[in-house]
This record gives structure tokens, C-alpha cells and sequence, in this order.
């Protein structure tokens, strides 16, 4: 109920979600999963020693309507979220977190994968969950430019993302 699994080119990786964290974000989330939303969707910036950033349900679609320009920029059809700002955990390798604009409440279906911590992140972004298995999965995730901000181009994908209970 509380895993979800992201299928990648290389194998599965399983994240704990923590809706004890972040109830709002990861109903989200595990809502965006369960409409097959996030299926064939771009890690878009990813950056070495950072961070890989995935879940623009509207211009990241490898399949359908990717667009290069504006991957990044979009979110779901789904109302923005409040932030659910976490002080007790931190961003260390492996925390799947939420990403948002400069607005505290704009996180709607973009996440991001920890390659490493980073704690001026602590407190500032939501944390959604902790991958449990497939980090080296994670690590192989084509990187982008850095003096691009991590643009990637012709970026991996997640090719298929499902919530482990659900049996689909």
C-alpha cells in the first residue's frame, strides 16, 4: 500500500512512501500512480552527485507529448499541494522528495531521487519517501549538463510506476 514501484530500464526500484510524513503529497502521488500518469515520464534534470528529477505528468511524457522546452515546467491536472515540510528527516541518499517552484505551496507531481544529501534542502521541501531497493538502479539514471542545470537530453524514463499492493 505504502510501496511504490518504478520500473526502469535496468530493474524495479521500490520506494517507501510516508504518508506519516506527507499525507497530502503522497495521496497525491499514489493517485498520479494508480491513473498510470507517471508511466513513460522523463527523469528530466538530473544532476551528479544531486539529485534525478522525474514526475512533469504534462510536457514529460516520452510517449506522448514530451516537450524538451518545457519539461519541467509541468505538473498534473490535480489542484497544487501544501507543503508538508518535514524537520525530523533529512535529504540523505535515497530520499524521494517533491519538487516545487519558489512558492512553498506549488508541489504537484514532480518528484526527485537523492544521489547524495544535501541538507539545505532540510525543511524546505517535502519528503515523500526512501528508496528501499533498486538505489543502484538510481545511480546508472542518465545525467544531465550541469551547466545546463542538468538538462538532460534524450533522458531515461520511468517506464512504468505502480503501487506495490495494488497488484497492478
Amino acid at each position: 500500500e505504502n510501496t511504490m514501484i518504478i520500473t526502469l530500464k535496468d530493474g524495479d526500484v521500490a520506494v517507501a512512501l510516508r504518508p506519516d510524513l506527507a499525507p497530502k503529497n503522497v495521496a497525491q502521488v499514489k493517485k498520479l500512480v494508480r491513473d498510470g500518469a507517471y508511466d513513460n515520464v522523463a527523469f528530466h534534470r538530473v544532476i551528479d552527485g544531486f539529485m534525478a528529477q522525474t514526475g512533469d505528468v504534462r510536457y514529460g511524457d516520452m510517449k506522448d507529448g514530451y516537450n524538451a522546452e518545457a519539461v519541467g515546467t509541468g505538473g498534473s491536472d490535480l489542484p497544487d499541494l501544501p507543503a508538508e515540510f518535514s524537520t525530523s528527516e533529512h535529504f540523505v541518499r535515497g530520499v524521494v522528495g517533491m519538487a516545487r517552484s519558489q512558492d512553498p505551496n506549488s508541489a504537484n507531481s514532480q518528484f526527485f531521487i537523492m544521489f547524495a544529501p544535501a541538507p539545505s534542502l532540510d525543511g524546505q521541501y517535502t519528503i515523500i519517501g526512501t528508496v528501499e531497493s533498486g538505489m543502484d538502479l538510481v545511480d546508472k539514471i542518465k545525467k544531465g549538463d550541469e551547466a545546463q542545470n542538468g538538462v538532460v537530453e534524450d533522458p531515461d524514463s520511468m517506464l512504468k510506476v505502480r503501487i506495490a499492493a495494488d497488484g497492478k
